[in-house]
This record gives C-alpha cells, structure tokens and sequence, in this order.
C-alpha cells in the first residue's frame, strides 16, 4: 500500500476503450489452467462476505467432470447497508457478466442464471438488453454459455449460497447441510459455483490487469480493492472502492463526520468497532469482507442500534436450527428485560454466552454472526444497555 493514509482504487468502476467483451475475448486466448493460477495468484477472495479464496474455488469447480454445471451470480444482497452490488449491475454489468463468463470458459461449464433479489426487480430491463450484447459477442467467440435471470423472494437468508440453490429449485429458502457443497451438488443436484456480484467483476478486473498488478493493491496479505457502502452519519454517503489494509482511524478521518464513536463493519453481521479501537484493520484480524458500513456519531443510542439488529435477525430467521430460532429473540427480549429492569445487569453477561452458543451451534452464517455485532456493542457500550 502506499503512502498515503487512505488511498483509493480505480479497479472496479474504471472505464477504458476496448470493444465489448474485450476482456473476455483475451482471456479466452489463454491456457484455463493459467486463467485459474492468476486468480489464486492475486489473492482475490469472495467479496460477499465469507471471504473464500476465488482461484481456490474455481480450481474445485473446474475439477468437476459433468456435462451440466452451473455458474449462479448471488445478487441477493439482503444485508442491510449494502448496496454496492445494485450499482455495479447498474453501471458496469458487462464486467459481472464477463466474469461469469470466463468462470464458465475456464470451467467448462454452459448455464449461468444471476440471482436478482427481487427489490432489484427493476433492474431487469436493462440487465436483459446487456444479455442480448453478451449474446451477440459469445456468438462470435464460439462461448457456449446462456445467462438467465431468477428473480428471488425476498429473504435475507437466501443469500447463503445453498439457501439461495433451494429457493431456486421451488422449495423454502433453507440452508442445505454440508458437505457436499455446492460445487460438487448444488442446483438440480448438479456442480455449481455462486460468487457474489463484486467477486464476479472483480474476477475480470484480474484477468485484464494481471495477478501482480492487482496484487500492487492492498497490503501483503490483504490483496485489492474492496467496495464499501457506506451509510450513517457521514458527508459522503454511497459506493467508495478503496484499497484493502486501511485502518479504521484513516476511514473515520476521511468519512466520518467529525464525532463518530463507531464504526459497523460487515453489516448488521459484522463487528462494531468503538473508538478506541480505531487503530484496527478494516478488513482483516477477524473482520468480515462484507461491503456495508455503518458510522455511528455521539448521538445515537447503541442499545437502539442493537435492538434493530436483533429484531432484524428475529424476523428473517429463516426456523430450522434452533439455536438460530429461539437464540435471537431471545436475545432480543434479554435486552429489553435489561434495559427495563427486569433483569439485572450480570444477564448481559449470560446474553453474550448464548450468542457465543449460538455461534458454535448454529447451522448457517445467520444465527452464527449474531454474536459478532451482539458482543462488541455489549462489551464496549454496556452502559448504554442499562441507562
């Protein structure tokens, strides 16, 4: 990383004179093996949120021998604060779409379907005029690889990848047990690989750059950019692409508002990070990849904050583990019996065991990140739990 405190990247929004599908057409010009190195070479891990190594994933993939695969885009995007997947669908589709596409050259497989939530309904227009373009210039590649549109229901829970594959194929969006994964029995009992929107656009972004050139970003262990949605109170609210290794300290200098006193992390799922441990790496010592952050000033109330945290879990769990089900509203209602009285303020201490419970027990990423958010803001704003 350089120099400079906070510096920014011009990666994933970046234009340049190149035909259509350019990028696609080069990559296709090389080894598949090659094109699956690059990718674990660079670094790039999912930037949905569980942060598995891409090239990693892809290699899995591609040694899967069957005649029907699937590559499935996750634009579920139901964490709340998030919205830098709407707008690479809407202002740059054609890197998303390539990266599908050249997951589905290097891989050896010919269905893709993208994962609309269905809040995102609006967006299908235009993503089916960038189909029909992708259309022409996979003609002229000789790509067999046909790219559908599924518009999902609504559920947070289904963008956990195999949730998602069961919402896709008509059934109640649940999380599936694993192993097998996805990759090697996901939709229709078929190999598929899900990546996330930005991982997919990311993906391109390595094959026209190179492994090095995007490695030049980041930190040593910490490779990229990464785009943050930012919301809360600052002065620049939106989609910001910065490179990965900044510390909370520099972020908070350059979009807080002058009096922040927190900083969410990951989304409702992620890491409340107080003040004074600002000097922490944003993404990275145990902080998730998920794109939403939220800045707190001195004027909200931590206990609201975690209250709508815990209500927005109670409500879109989606019942089938119990620790998850009964864990959260739990939870919920141990904050309020605190909070009014009914509790002493040493339940808190037996709160936060039951989310670290939770984490352990839990069958998927949704009752097993409650403890995340629930413990940080427990731990370093208790006060405001009892006054």
């Amino acid at each position: 990383m350089s120099n400079n405190k906070l510096k920014r990247a011009d990666i994933l929004f970046s234009s340049y004179s190149v035909a259509p599908y350019e990028i696609l057409k080069r990559t296709m010009q090389k080894d598949k093996d090659f094109v699956i190195n690059e990718l674990t070479e660079s670094g790039l891990r999912g930037r949905g949120g569980a942060g598995f190594p891409t090239g990693l994933k892809w290699k899995f993939f591609a040694q899967e021998e069957n005649e029907t695969k699937y590559i499935i885009c996750n634009a579920d995007e139901g964490e709340p604060g998030t919205f830098k997947d709407r707008k690479l669908l809407v202002e740059v589709p054609r890197k998303v779409i390539s990266g599908m596409a050249i997951a589905a050259w290097a891989c050896n497989a010919k269905n893709g379907i993208i994962y609309l939530r269905a809040e995102y309904n609006n967006l299908i227009p235009e993503l089916k005029k960038e189909i029909e373009v992708f259309n022409e210039y996979a003609k002229k590649f000789n790509l067999e690889f046909n790219v559908e549109i599924y518009s999902g229901a609504g559920a947070y829970i289904c963008g956990e990848e195999t949730a998602l594959i069961e919402s896709m194929e008509g059934k109640r969006g649940e999380p599936r047990n694993k192993p097998p994964f996805p990759i090697q029995n996901g939709y229709l009992g078929k190999p598929t690989l899900v990546n996330n929107v930005e991982t997919f656009a990311a993906c391109s972004m390595v094959c026209r750059y190179g492994a090095a050139e995007y490695k030049s970003y980041g930190t040593s262990d910490q490779h990229g950019s990464k785009l943050f949605s930012l919301s809360g109170d600052s002065p620049k609210e939106g989609v910001h692409e910065l490179e990965l290794g900044m510390k909370v300290s520099d972020f908070v200098e350059e979009y807080g508002d002058g009096d922040t006193k927190a900083v969410q992390i990951g989304g409702v799922a992620g890491f409340c990070i107080p003040r004074k441990e600002f000097d922490t790496t944003i993404i990275g010592e145990g902080n998730t990849t998920g794109g939403a952050t939220m800045i707190f000033n001195s004027t909200r109330s931590m206990y609201n904050v975690i209250h709508n945290y815990l209500d927005f879990f109670a409500e879109e769990s989606c019942g089938q583990c119990t620790p998850c089900r009964i864990g959260t509203q739990q939870l919920l209602k141990g904050i309020e019996a605190v909070k009014s009285g009914e509790k002493p303020e040493s339940y808190l201490d037996d709160l936060v065991k039951l989310s670290k419970t939770m984490k352990l027990t839990s069958k998927c990423g949704l009752g097993q990140s409650v403890t995340n958010s629930f413990s940080s803001i427990v731990k370093n704003f208790r006060e405001e739990m009892i006054y």
